[in-house]
């Protein structure tokens, strides 16, 4: 099979390993992937990210499966353009894709569906979010409505800081429309864990749960950036958890797509608020985490292009998927400045000498060496038998690699 994978990150990377380990899939056009991706076995990179362009390339070298992995090309209609043209596409349609692309539209459809989720209101208007303000018992979650990055939600602990964020938002602008539209959220104490599950839209299917660390410092300080790493399975999410999070979101979630009769085969990511009270659907992705990806799919033993195509033949419910037993760590190495401003094109040492699996995010490939490109630039992982296992394998792992300006956290994994 010929496989056109579109993205750039970490995520593309790992998707692209995986899929180079099936026998099923013999070649990988990557658009327009990443330094990593250049270097991976069955794969080449393509310079483009024009959706027109990629549905005209796939025509031409008659492309079997094409997999989406950020959600910008989601949210404008990729999969729609593929459909119509008779390509098989993974990934969910336009209209279930402002599943992430509309953050008012989610919490509209958890109400709907009856998916726990918190308190929450709409707001158009930077006056009427301010009187809104004006009676919360703080602190409060200000969600911009649109795709912002990672940048779009912030934890207000007073009224002066939610003040702050809708004039940043709403009045200046600083999301570019993202956040013209808000919503305001009741905040949830507790534990969050992200769990990924797949669907061909009648049967739905999760993946292994895994805890991501958001902040760049340590103890969850500074901003939040895409991820400085990952554990699997995540630790809080026993089988009590697990259940509640199956029959109050998961499984209305899944009863929402029937009903709304959305065309959905693809990833649907769950990120959720383990609380006192219980557990709560804090947002809806609707592709592949980053960089979840790289830390679950390594535990993935069964053929993911074979996964892949039950979900696109809609016989999901056949399907039985296989996990290792082992526990997994990412580590996040970005570019010193980030989530700020940062220099790059440094080259990066040390890859070789690793004994985990190094995926590239913002990395490209200058002959043999590997260039800093962006601001997360690599990802380490590391399976063990333990948990305390894998997180010792990955900082062994990260300790070997150096590039100028490096910087990563130093407590992935701790609980």
């Amino acid at each position: 099979m010929k496989v056109l994978l579109i993205g750039s990150g970490g995520r593309e990377h790992a998707i692209a390993w995986k899929l180079s380990q099936s026998a099923k899939v013999n070649k990988i056009f990557c658009a327009p992937g990443n330094g990593g991706t250049k270097l991976e076995q069955k794969c080449e990179n393509i310079n483009t990210t024009d959706i027109d362009e990629l549905l005209e390339f796939a025509l031409k070298e008659k492309v079997d499966v094409t997999i989406v992995g950020p959600e910008g090309p989601l949210v404008e209609g990729i999969v729609d353009k593929f459909k119509a043209a008779g390509i098989a596409i993974f990934g969910p349609s336009k209209k279930a894709a402002a599943l992430e692309g509309s953050k008012a539209y989610a919490k509209e459809f958890m109400k709907k569906y009856r998916v726990k989720t918190a308190a929450y209101e709409v707001f158009h208007s930077a006056e009427g979010a301010l009187s809104y303000l004006e009676s919360c018992f703080y602190p409060v979650v200000i969600k911009a409505d649109g795709l912002a990055s990672g940048k779009g939600v912030v934890i207000c602990n007073s009224l002066q800081e939610g003040k702050a964020c809708i004039e940043c938002f709403m009045v200046e602008d600083s999301l570019k429309g993202a956040g013209k539209v808000i919503v305001i959220e009741e905040f949830l104490e507790g534990v969050e864990a992200s769990i990924l599950a797949i669907t061909d839209g009648k049967t739905i299917k999760p993946f292994l749960s895994a805890k991501d660390h958001k902040t760049i410092f340590e103890d969850g300080k500074g901003p939040n950036t895409g991820g400085m790493g990952v554990i699997s399975p995540n630790p809080y999410c026993t089988e009590e958890v697990l259940k509640e999070f199956e029959d109050k979101i998961m499984l209305s979630t899944l009863r929402g797509i029937k009903e709304e009769q959305m065309d959905y085969v693809g990833v649907v990511f769950f990120g959720i608020m383990i609380t006192k009270k219980g557990v709560y659907l804090l947002e809806y992705n609707v592709r592949f985490g980053d960089p979840e990806t790289q830390a679950v799919l390594p535990l993935l033993d069964s053929d993911f292009m074979e996964l892949i195509q039950y979900a696109l033949n809609k016989k999901l419910q056949q399907y039985e998927i296989s996990w290792s037993c082992k526990h997994s760590c990412v580590v996040v190495a970005a570019s010193g400045g980030y989530p700020g401003k940062f220099n790059t094109g440094y080259t990066i040492k040390g890859v070789c000498s690793t004994r985990g699996k190094v995926f590239a995010a913002g990395a490209s490939c200058e002959g043999e060496n590997l260039i800093t490109s962006g601001g997360r630039v690599l990802a380490v992982n590391a399976l063990g038998d333990s948990l305390e296992e894998s997180i010792k394998k990955a900082y062994e792992d990260i300790g070997k690699i150096d590039f100028k300006n490096i910087y990563y956290r130093r407590d992935i994994g701790k609980l």
